[in-house]
């Protein structure tokens, strides 16, 4: 069982897009913590309901006008 974190990278991508990769990437999550990066604040809030509204928990962090979403099961 690898520890490593799975990042999609969607600055510069526009809604729905985010939420698009993201879903795909939580369809092959197995354990591991997702990360995801965006750069709109639009995008941070629909990614962090849309995984919440699918029983995640989501942690999220600010810097230098980034937004890192670290979602668990």
């Amino acid at each position: 069982m690898s520890n490593e974190n799975i990042l999609v990278d969607a600055r510069g991508k526009s809604c729905p897009e985010p939420v698009v990769l993201t879903r795909k990437a939580l369809e092959s999550l197995s354990g591991e913590e997702l990360e995801v990066m965006v750069d709109s604040p639009v995008a941070k809030e629909n990614v962090s309901r849309m995984v919440k509204n699918q029983g995640f928990q989501v942690t999220i962090q600010e810097e230098e006008g980034i937004f890192r979403l670290v979602i668990k099961k």
